[in-house]
């Protein structure tokens, strides 16, 4: 049995070691704004850079995903920004920056960070946090829930909304000018629960085995979306070694859930697909 050390105390001791990812950060602007750039080009549907290349100039903003997707990262990066402006960074060209980076790695479960977002303000790390859930488009390289489903499921919230007071109103969930099939949303609704339900019993079962609650949840959360650096004892200046054996293989059964899809995977625990 290794020595276990609290976060605060691990964390010193492993930016001492890795002063890559320190509270300022070491990186370079010039490579910095290179790689936020093409994570997002990954963090789009690779459809519309097709048609973007077969001579379609305006695929991409008449995707209502695109534009979905586009627009959280700009209010996430904006608000991160102005949070750690002055908390953490003392230019805003600096806040700007390493805001832009860790959301945009985040959110399209790149796994790059360029600093130690542990010390930002606790509305940063939420931000970030819910990123981890949130993910890219889909199509993309992208991991966690994906920006298409999150979509339509807050449309198809309003529509219920909608309805209870418009009782006799005839509404639809519509994408890109498109009625979606009751199917479709039901099936969306039930990745959604099982995504849910993935990641509190797993949470559960990480802290039986010890693992703070931070640790827990964040690690749960980074795995299943395939993302790497979460919070706790598994933040960016940390690592994964520390958790016990089995907490490992239970983290991989996550990372395979996660990248498969989930309903990939648990479709052979169905007694009826056997039976076909």
């Amino acid at each position: 049995m290794g020595t276990r050390y609290s976060p605060p105390v691990k964390r010193k001791m492993n930016n001492l070691l890795n002063p890559s990812v320190t509270k300022r950060g070491t990186s370079c602007p010039y490579i910095d704004t290179v790689v936020i750039i093409f994570m997002l080009f990954a963090g789009i549907s690779f459809s519309l850079h097709y048609q973007f290349l077969k001579g379609d100039s305006l695929a991409f903003w008449r995707n209502s995903e695109f534009r979905f997707f586009i627009g959280i990262v700009a209010i996430f990066v904006l608000v991160v920004t102005f949070n750690v402006y002055h908390w953490v960074y003392e230019s805003f060209s600096q806040a700007l920056r390493f805001g832009a980076f860790q959301v945009t790695s985040i959110i399209t479960t790149t796994g790059y960070v360029t600093a130690d977002y542990e010390t930002w303000p606790p509305l940063s790390q939420n931000i970030l946090l819910f990123c981890m859930f949130l993910g890219a488009s889909a199509g993309s390289t992208g991991g966690g829930m994906k920006c298409l489903r999150i979509m339509l499921l807050l449309e198809h919230s309003y529509k219920q909304l909608f309805s209870l007071i418009h009782p006799r109103a005839v509404t639809q969930v519509k994408l890109g000018g498109r009625p979606v099939s009751d199917e479709v949303l039901h099936s969306i609704w039930g990745y959604f629960m099982l995504y849910l339900g993935l990641f509190i019993l797993c949470s559960f079962l990480l802290a039986a085995m010890e693992v703070d609650v931070v640790t827990s949840f964040a690690a749960v959360a980074v795995t299943i979306g395939n993302i790497g650096p979460g919070l706790g004892l598994v933040g960016p200046a940390d690592n994964y070694a520390h958790i016990p054996l089995l907490g490992k293989w239970l983290l991989i059964l996550c990372m395979l859930l996660g990248r498969l899809e989930i309903y990939t995977v648990l479709i052979l625990f169905v007694p009826e697909f056997w039976r076909k």
